[in-house]
């Protein structure tokens, strides 16, 4: 019951927390999706966030949509079920197609196409032509 009751509260906040990202600062956040509590969401162009349906980004990842150095303020990309593992940077103006996996500290530099499991630094393709499930969760990857 005690656990029942700390996911209710958990998914409550999170709920808050996606209200304020979409209606405060303008980021456009699918309602499906899933975005853990200490996810760095840029908001210094917050207008250029945009992650899809039934994706989950995981704990002390960053999506960046703009670089002081070089003076870029661009749109950030997450398709539909997607899967941002930990500690994931998301380097601005990258677009992540739908149905992709980022492996946990990789640093995402270029665009990945859809069906992709993407790992290292920088973020290169393991394995291609795959499917996801509600939140990434792989359907077909055979070892």
């Amino acid at each position: 019951m005690i656990v029942n009751l700390r996911n209710m509260v958990r998914f409550f906040i999170l709920y808050l927390r996606r209200i304020v990202l979409v209606y405060l600062y303008g980021m456009d956040i699918s309602s499906s999706s899933r975005i853990s509590w200490r996810v760095y969401l840029d908001k210094t162009y917050p207008k250029g966030i945009h992650i899809g349906e039934e994706s989950y980004i995981a704990s002390g990842s960053m999506v960046l949509t703009h670089d002081f150095c070089r003076g870029i303020r661009t749109d950030t990309y997450i398709g539909k079920r997607c899967f941002i593992g930990a500690n994931v940077i998301v380097l601005p103006g990258v677009t992540i197609g739908d149905s992709v996996v980022v492996g946990c500290g990789a640093v995402v530099t270029k665009d990945v196409p859809s069906g992709r499991v993407v790992a290292g630094n920088p973020a290169r393709v393991v394995h291609d032509n795959i499917k996801t499930g509600r939140y990434g969760e792989i359907l077909n990857l055979k070892p």
